[in-house]
């Protein structure tokens, strides 16, 4: 009578746990480093106050905007303010004058 004797073998018990170790690592790593993961939360809060601090200076300039075109209307047309929104458009000066441009007005 032939009898078999196995070995056991002490590598069968690790394959589980090495299956949920990868299975957690794989995951692990797509949480941090996933389109959705905290790495890019940290990233687009980032952006997000560039963005902001952007749409602040666009706001301000369009506000100053607003201010001059206002000083355009009727009722409040500053005389100045057309003859020199007039000479900058047309490039044209007198004999007698000295002009210096400038590319933005100074900030207050």
């Amino acid at each position: 009578m032939w009898t078999r004797q196995h070995k056991q073998r002490k590598t069968g018990r690790l394959i589980v746990p090495a299956i949920s170790a990868l299975f957690l690592a794989y995951f692990g790593f797509h949480a941090y480093h996933g389109e959705y993961g905290i790495y890019s939360k940290y990233r687009y809060e980032a952006q997000g106050v560039e963005l902001q601090s952007k749409l602040d200076a666009v706001r301000a300039q369009r506000m100053e905007m607003e201010r001059r075109v206002q000083l355009l209307h009727d009722g409040t047309l500053e005389k100045d303010m057309l003859d020199e929104q007039a000479r900058r458009a047309l490039n044209f000066t007198q004999a007698d004058e000295i002009v210096i441009m400038r590319s933005s007005l100074p900030k207050n």
